[in-house]
């Protein structure tokens, strides 16, 4: 079993290799059973395209955020639940990359699916869009909760990244269930050391953070 684990992570770190700066690392040397779905690799986010920065489906975080998460992850499995992130280190070029499509107004591919019902002018005005993002500094995420059975997401009432009122942790705009969700999350994270950001149920920002004030850019890769 042993053997087999230490393939995995070889296999994987031959796709995610790079000397990173003291302090940060590779989630998966920390804890591999955490799922993760970089969106920002893909087109599946609301610009409708790749973004700078992300050339391979690596979460790179700062130690202590990585070690923090494996604790809430053994905590979760034991309820049959799990961690899956969608995005954690991100380069300034990426948060460049978003600054640079939200001046251009007319490009509006993805409105329906991420923020039909916000004019893409207030995205910087409502908090959606920022030129310095928490991320860059290493120790924020964004992740949701999956059934380690089947899988699957949990129900949270909006997607990842949708812009809008409906996700905002305490929106009245969801099920009982889907509050419920939100606040299994909120919950585990907040009591492990994290702070949540009021906009967005699944953004989280680990309090004793090591850069506070560092903006990194280096790749995902």
């Amino acid at each position: 079993m042993k053997n087999s684990f230490l393939i995995f992570l070889f296999i994987s770190l031959s796709f995610c290799a790079q000397n990173l700066p003291k302090e940060f690392v590779y989630l998966e040397t920390i804890d591999a059973s955490i799922k993760s779905e970089l969106r920002y690799l893909s087109k599946n986010n609301f610009i409708g395209k790749p973004i700078d920065g992300y050339k391979n489906n690596c979460v790179i975080v700062t130690n202590e955020t990585a070690k923090t998460l494996k604790k809430i992850q053994q905590l979760l499995s034991k309820k049959g639940f799990g961690l899956k992130i969608f995005d954690a280190y991100r380069p300034q070029q990426a948060v460049n990359h978003f600054v640079r499509w939200a001046k251009v107004l007319q490009d509006t591919l993805m409105k329906s699916a991420y923020y039909p019902n916000v004019p893409k002018s207030e995205l910087f005005k409502q908090g959606y869009i920022a030129s310095k993002s928490g991320h860059s500094r290493g120790s924020t995420v964004d992740l949701t909760l999956i059934n380690l059975n089947t899988g699957k997401e949990l129900d949270m009432g909006s997607p990842y990244d949708f812009f809008g009122e409906k996700s905002h942790p305490f929106s009245k705009n969801i099920t009982k269930k889907q509050r419920e969700n939100r606040m299994l999350l909120r919950n585990i994270m907040l009591a492990n050391g994290f702070k949540p950001y009021e906009n967005e149920w699944w953004h989280f920002t680990l309090k004793n953070e090591p850069f506070s004030n560092t903006y990194f850019n280096f790749p995902v890769k």
